[in-house]
């Protein structure tokens, strides 16, 4: 291809940027008109992927980072053949168009990950690349590179300041993986104006420090220096890469390119007609001339071709491996814990303990028959029981473990396992204490956008961490959770409730779970653990055909809730106890099952858990009573702050009766 085709295709991609930026009044084109040729080069030349398959098990992933740039990825999917039509664009930003302001896992074809808050991007791609190299590790043959792909990111500055950024990308350098390239969209410029007032230090000496390969291309529409550095990058197999390309924001306005007036709002007509004549543009709003598509066809074939002969050497890898091919689909389907719904053993269990270590021993039973489990914590395994006993640990020596030291970095840690099931083949779990949820939350969040089945393990989960004092005992957390869309939490209050709290999560394909575990033990209540996968039952009833009251509770207060049903049943009060480990799955079924449970009928009710009370009322109601947290803890053993705070028997028995007393 020429010369002055490839930029004539780059200006394409400008001028498609900007019409629909201005056309939808916001968007972003200083960052598409800057990193146009770094993107347009990577996709033409190095990216492998199928656009009439996109999501094709070994292609090579994108992540765009810089996710406010989504004009961008729109304006190259639809040249390079992806569903994304000019009608599409036109739609940029518009309700319910599969081009939205920002990128969005599944609403776009060949969008590989929800992103726009800067870094979690970069984050993604390293879950991407750990996800490919332990898949590679397990099924690759003599022969048969089956799994055999980079995983890229495009970053911008702001990507860069998060330290998001700096924790995924220290943790990448440690585990040396070398199929992970970084196109860093270097412009010097930010919202406020140049970086120079707030981002100075020499970001490629960083990676350097962090064991990364760096390279810098100086000028960012030399397609020739940024093509020798990606292939330069290519090779080096135990680092991952870092390409720093200089560019200039807004390329080719006049009056507002290299300044942060091209960043974040439309150019205007005039200036896009000036910008237009700058660039050699001469073809009307949104026109995509007859030329650059026939250019473009033969390379969509090519890619397609890419995964046709990939498919002729998978199905001569299954012919003699099918154990491997078999086991390979399973990984990607991600259906194991099904097996487990009949398995009377799994969700009848013994014996008193804390949920955390119940959970150990409900994670390793499903080890056993789930391969593709990938997770860790964030250095708190001994504290979180997160390990997997019968796996080694993921690392640069050692790709098969499927245990991971994510170190304390919380929020990379989640943004990767995030990457890992943007990827697929693996499902990945992390963990830590609750308390420091905050950390996971705005990854959470984007998992929730992304319909991406996260799953946390969140031990030491209510003021019972007790010596460790307010800073460690979580309160407001468990309500801000349950307030997000499309995710659930788990509080189970045994072994068996716990079992129901990871088939839920590992069931789950488009909603995370959140799994809170106590630190303290708790009573083992003797029920099939069945019964909480509708997130609330009855538990203990009322020998009465009406309760006098209803206690509801989760965790470690559920057996403190029936405790008090015994003190009230000597007192001539008959009340039923419900367990709740999971408030969205109670909401989730049917009215006829919610009503049994807390029926209408019945206003008298006490709900009690060692958090915050926001997430009760809604069951209580204006008659009843929520027993909870409304101030941070003290350090204390978790014995004295239980009575210090009311959540023992004779407490809830006491504001029971007056629920009662007061009808």
């Amino acid at each position: 291809m020429s010369k002055n085709m490839d930029e004539k295709i780059i200006n394409c991609i400008r001028a498609l940027s900007m019409d629909a930026i201005q056309k939808a009044n916001s968007g972003h084109p200083g960052i598409t008109m800057g990193a146009a040729p770094m993107a347009y080069k990577l996709f033409k030349d190095h990216l492998k992927a199928d656009a009439l398959c996109p999501d094709w098990i070994d292609r090579d992933r994108f992540v765009l980072s810089a996710g406010h740039g989504s004009m961008l990825l729109y304006a190259i999917l639809h040249l390079f053949g992806y569903k994304v039509s000019i009608d599409d664009i036109k739609q940029f930003r518009q309700f319910d168009s599969i081009t939205p302001g920002h990128p969005e896992y599944g609403k776009t074809p060949g969008v590989d990950a929800s992103t726009g808050p800067l870094g979690q991007g970069f984050a993604n791609a390293v879950g991407m690349a750990m996800a490919e190299a332990h898949l590679a590790a397990r099924f690759n043959k003599p022969g048969y590179n089956v799994i055999d792909h980079y995983s890229y990111a495009l970053c911008g500055d702001g990507c860069m300041m998060e330290g998001i950024s700096s924790e995924a990308a220290s943790l990448a350098g440690t585990l040396k993986l070398g199929k992970l390239i970084v196109l860093y969209d270097s412009n010097n410029i930010s919202i406020e104006g140049s970086t120079d007032i707030a981002f100075t230090e020499n970001v490629r000496a960083r990676f350097d420090s962090f064991g990364w390969h760096t390279l810098l291309v100086e000028d960012g529409n030399d397609l020739e220096a940024i093509d020798k550095a990606i292939k330069e990058a290519k090779s080096v197999t135990d680092k991952p890469s870092l390409i720093e390309i200089k560019t200039i924001i807004g390329y080719g306005s006049p009056n507002k390119a290299g300044s942060n007036a091209s960043h974040g709002a439309p150019l205007g007509e005039d200036e896009i007609i000036a910008t237009k004549k700058a660039l050699g543009w001469e073809y009307d709003k949104f026109e995509v001339p007859e030329d650059i598509y026939e250019t473009m066809a033969p390379i969509q074939n090519a890619h397609s071709h890419d995964h046709a002969t990939w498919d002729e050497m998978f199905n001569d890898y299954a012919k003699n491996f099918p154990k491997d091919a078999e086991e390979l689909r399973a990984w990607f389907e991600d259906d194991f814990v099904s097996a487990l719904k009949d398995d009377d053993s799994f969700w009848n269990n013994e014996g008193d303990m804390a949920t955390r270590a119940a959970s150990e021993k409900i994670l390793n039973k499903i080890a056993e028959i789930q391969p593709n489990l990938f997770g860790g914590s964030a250095d708190l395994s001994p504290s979180n029981k997160s390990v997997m006993k019968n796996s080694s640990y993921f690392s640069a020596d050692d790709r098969l473990g499927n245990n991971i030291h994510f170190g304390v970095r919380e929020m990379a840690m989640t943004a990767i396992a995030n990457g890992m099931l943007l990827h697929g083949g693996v499902r990945s779990y992390i963990a830590t204490f609750f308390v420091f949820s905050d950390y996971l939350k705005p990854i959470l969040r984007v998992a929730s956008i992304s319909s991406l089945p996260t799953t946390c393990i969140l031990s030491h989960d209510s003021v019972g961490v007790g010596e460790d004092g307010p800073t460690h005992q979580p309160i407001e957390q468990i309500a801000v959770l349950r307030s997000m869309p499309n995710f659930r939490v788990f509080r189970p209050c045994d072994i068996n409730e716990t079992a129901a709290a990871w088939y839920t999560a590992l069931s789950s394909k488009t909603t995370p779970t959140a799994m809170l575990f106590t630190r303290q033990t708790t009573k083992n209540m003797g029920v099939d653990g069945r019964k909480a996968l509708k997130g609330g039952y009855i538990l203990k009833d009322s020998t009465k055909e009406v309760p006098d009251a209803i206690i509801i509770a989760t965790g470690s207060e559920v057996s403190i809730a029936c405790d008090a049903r015994d003190i009230l049943l000597e007192k001539g009060v008959d009340v039923r106890v419900v367990s709740m480990p999971c408030v969205e799955l109670f909401e989730e079924q049917s009215p006829e099952y919610k009503d049994s449970v807390l029926p209408l009928s019945v206003k008298k009710r006490v709900s009690v858990e060692a958090s915050s009370d926001l997430s009760w009322y809604r069951f209580v109601g204006i008659e009843g009573k929520a027993v909870g947290m409304r101030e941070f803890g003290k350090s204390a053993p978790y014995s004295v702050l239980f009575k210090h705070y009311g959540f023992t028997p004779e407490n809830i028995a006491q504001k029971t009766l007056e629920v009662i007393q007061n009808g």
